[in-house]
């Protein structure tokens, strides 16, 4: 007989009883796909996407996985999550139903569709667990590959972790290292970017990384032949197995219907990346999927009969099945009984699940119906409301949409009535209690939001000497790593040569190349090693050289970074901090301003626009004692222009979310933020020679904006409103406008259209010429406002043309 090898030597009988345990976690996980997918034929679940075909190599995977240890997966984890003690019957149909409550769901309550799995690494206040004494599951997401980055992350820290002195104190996050980051992923998805980008990096950086491949031949309905070259993965990455000579990955593979073997390699993966760091890619092959992707189709649509029928064969469960009976570890007829407690168990789990998910709307929906059918008793529309009411009641599987709609439709019927009042109390009400179900947890709700952070000026000496700003940075940074061993920076120049601005110059010498790290030029996988890291109590800085760059990496900032605390409930943090450096330079790809699409695919991140190096450097102090992400955009001409040396270097803290007059005026308020105020404060000084007296608001960042509303009372004062930035028409200036009329109400105060006033449609051109006529000049914020002035005022100021 071949057997598992197991962590210690055991008894043939505890032996037995542990791989007739996995066969029963796998029987209730095949179980839930199969009753799963009926719910969602039958209409009480919206889709269902299940991790039938790869449970038994999940066991293996939950065999070598630890306390401490991370996954970072993809949607078909059912099996694993239940073999590690993660995920129950009830809570998997909870999943499915989308269950708001936490204690029913506790992987979103809710707000991701089942397969998307999660652990609690915060409590309910927000504050850190000891991630050492649990598994943990980092949060799933829906774009294929996307948990690559984060994956690169989660392993480095163990690196960090190991490596890195002054971090000893931090045993909530790690036992000197000794966790591995294990990732999974389908073998279609490897077609992706973003998984040969990690894997690449993971290679270089010799992290604990072990990424599991299963393979089913298929990507949906497309073959492996449309898929991958070679058809094979392990095939085709060959060229990454170490040597004797050189670094690289260890390569194993594996049948997925092999148990023995698979609970062998999984040890084997497992020894070589916690004890060595060497990254492990595991490529499990020979896999089915016996219902097809999902529910939305039927996999008989696209395999041939042979498929089919081997599929049948070497389904992992048979397979597993024969080989417990061929050992003498079970009979035909326990299996059969293991089968039939599993069906039981997973249809009364199924039910408790359902019963526990619709009871309180049915109580909502009681509720209204009394309510409704007590304001038509006295109703002038009575025979309407009661039909209303009685509608709502028929419906013997209410959502909470059939609730609210109703109570809204009737309150037009009743809108000049005495139940009026009444009806409308009770859907304030019941909005109130409901909406934060799905809305709640953007941003972090704890004691450490960016908003309860307290303001600290800079301080200076009488004798402060003006410096290149840079220095200012550069000298920040070095109070701050030395205030924050867990604090580290790297990314595209970041090391050695001190960033390409020199705003970390000497800083690698310093603190270590762990700490300072220059990385390749990969930025989507910069921001996973971020989101990782932070992930696991570090307090990461990833550096994109150029605001441009960052398209690379938008996608892992909106999907991943931006949603995490939102699809976790508050029980997940990736306090990262994005450094970048963008605005005026000159050239299609070093000078743009993309600000309207990041602000508008990051809602989740803060975004910090600092005019100058002192306030980027307070920006820092102020999220390094924050537990929430934030992208700051330095302005790329402002390194060589002089600031005065602040003597409270790593304390003084910009406040976020608050804006700053740094020009008084009566004459019209002007918005604006970046390197683009120097124009406008240009512009400002020409207009006061004429009479024009212009107040000047830097917007400072733009997620939040202006949360004490100071640009209305601007405008309540000046009557007039120019928005001013570098972003395309349409862009993040009309973000700024609708927020100042609509949530700021200043439209009230105008006397005059309120404007902007943006660069052309196009990329900017090269050159200073390209410059000038692609973005906003002087002359132009001049002209603008002159003829705002103009138009309400032409017997003062007369046309310019």
């Amino acid at each position: 007989m071949i057997e598992p090898q197991l962590k210690s030597e055991i008894t043939f009988e505890d032996f037995k009883a542990e791989v007739l345990n996995d066969y029963r976690i796998a029987r209730i996980s095949r179980e839930c796909s199969l009753l799963g997918r009926k719910e969602v034929l039958t209409g009480k679940a919206k889709f269902g996407i299940f991790g039938d075909g790869k449970e038994v190599p999940q066991l293996a995977l939950a065999k070598a996985f630890q306390n401490g240890d991370f996954r970072s997966g993809y949607y078909r984890d059912q099996t694993f999550m239940m073999a590690i003690g993660q995920l129950t019957i009830e809570q998997f149909f909870a999943g499915l139903y989308g269950h708001t409550d936490l204690n029913f769901d506790p992987m979103s309550a809710g707000r991701q569709m089942g397969g998307h799995f999660a652990t609690h690494s915060l409590d309910e206040n927000g504050n850190w667990k000891n991630l050492t004494e649990q598994k943990n599951s980092s949060a799933d997401i829906s774009p294929t590959a996307g948990q690559m980055p984060r994956l690169l992350g989660l392993a480095q820290a163990s690196k960090i972790y190991r490596n890195v002195r002054g971090l000893e104190s931090l045993t909530n996050f790690s036992n000197e290292g000794n966790e591995v980051a294990w990732g999974t992923i389908g073998n279609a998805s490897t077609s992706e970017g973003l998984f040969f980008e990690t894997i690449n990096a993971a290679g270089v950086l010799q992290v604990p990384m072990v990424m599991s491949v299963w393979d089913d031949e298929y990507g949906i309905s497309v073959h492996a032949k449309y898929q991958t070259t070679k058809e094979s993965i392990s095939e085709i990455l060959k060229g990454f197995q170490r040597d004797n000579e050189n670094n690289g990955f260890e390569i194993l593979t594996v049948k997925g219907w092999d148990y023995p073997s698979l609970v062998a390699t999984y040890e084997k993966a497992s020894a070589i990346a916690r004890e060595e760091h060497v990254p492990v890619l595991i490529h499990v092959d020979e896999l089915t999927q016996p219902q097809g992707h999902s529910t939305s189709g039927s996999h008989e649509r696209y395999k041939n009969a042979e498929r089919l029928a081997w599929e049948a064969t070497f389904d992992c469960l048979a397979q597993m099945r024969n080989w417990l009976v061929d050992n003498n570890l079970a009979t035909a007829e326990e299996l059969d009984e293991i089968d039939e407690t599993a069906r039981k168990e997973v249809l009364e789990g199924k039910k408790a699940a359902w019963n526990a998910f619709v009871s309180p709307i049915k109580e909502e929906q009681n509720e209204l119906v009394a309510l409704l059918n007590s304001i038509a008793s006295s109703s002038a529309n009575k025979v309407f409301i009661e039909k209303q009411a009685s509608d709502l009641a028929s419906i013997k599987e209410p959502i909470r949409k059939d609730i609210i709609t109703t109570a809204r439709k009737v309150l037009r019927l009743v809108i000049n009535e005495n139940g009026r009042e009444k009806l409308a109390s009770w859907i304030t009400n019941y909005i109130e209690k409901i909406q934060p179900k799905f809305s709640s947890h953007l941003f972090s709700q704890s004691d450490k939001n960016v908003l309860a952070a307290t303001t600290v000026a800079p301080t200076y000496d009488e004798t402060a000497e003006e410096v290149d700003a840079r220095l200012v940075l550069r000298d920040n940074f070095d109070a701050i790593f030395s205030k924050y061993p867990e604090a580290l920076i790297f990314g595209e120049d970041a090391g050695n040569i001190g960033d390409v601005n020199q705003g970390l110059e000497g800083m690698q010498e310093k603190y270590g190349e762990l700490r300072v790290a220059d990385a390749g030029i990969r930025e989507a996988t910069i921001l996973g090693q971020g989101i990782g890291m932070a992930l696991r109590g570090l307090r990461p800085i990833a550096e994109i050289q150029y605001l441009d760059y960052l398209l690379y990496a938008i996608q892992i900032m909106s999907d991943d970074l931006a949603t995490l605390q939102y699809r976790t409930h508050g029980r997940q943090k990736s306090p990262l901090i994005i450094r970048t450096r963008g605005h005026r330079l000159e050239g299609v790809w070093h000078s743009g301003s993309p600000m309207g699409m990041i602000i508008n695919a990051i809602r989740g991140i803060h975004v910090l626009v600092p005019r100058n190096m002192t306030k980027a450097a307070g920006f820092y102090n102020t999220l390094l004692e924050t537990d929430e992400p934030a992208l700051v955009i330095e302005c790329l001409n402002g390194y060589r222009l002089k600031e005065k040396m602040p003597t409270n270097l790593g304390e003084f803290k910009t406040p976020i979310g608050a804006v700053e007059t740094i020009k008084s005026g009566s004459d019209i308020t002007v918005v604006s933020y970046g390197s683009t105020l120097r124009i406008v404060e240009q512009a400002a000084k020409e207009l006061l020679e004429i009479g024009i007296d212009v107040e000047i608001i830097d917007a400072q960042s733009l997620l939040p904006f202006d949360i004490k509303h100071d640009i209305a009372k601007s405008v309540a004062k000046t009557n007039r409103l120019l928005v001013v930035d570098e972003d395309v028409p349409g862009g993040a200036s009309a973000f700024i406008l609708q927020q100042v009329i609509d949530e700021q109400n200043a439209y009230q105060f105008l006397d005059s259209q309120p404007q902007t006033l943006a660069s052309k449609a196009h990329r900017p051109a090269y050159g200073t010429d390209g410059d000038y006529f692609s973005k906003p000049s002087a002359e132009d914020v001049f002209e603008k406002i002159y003829a705002i002035m103009h138009e309400a005022m032409p017997e003062k100021y007369s046309s310019l043309y």
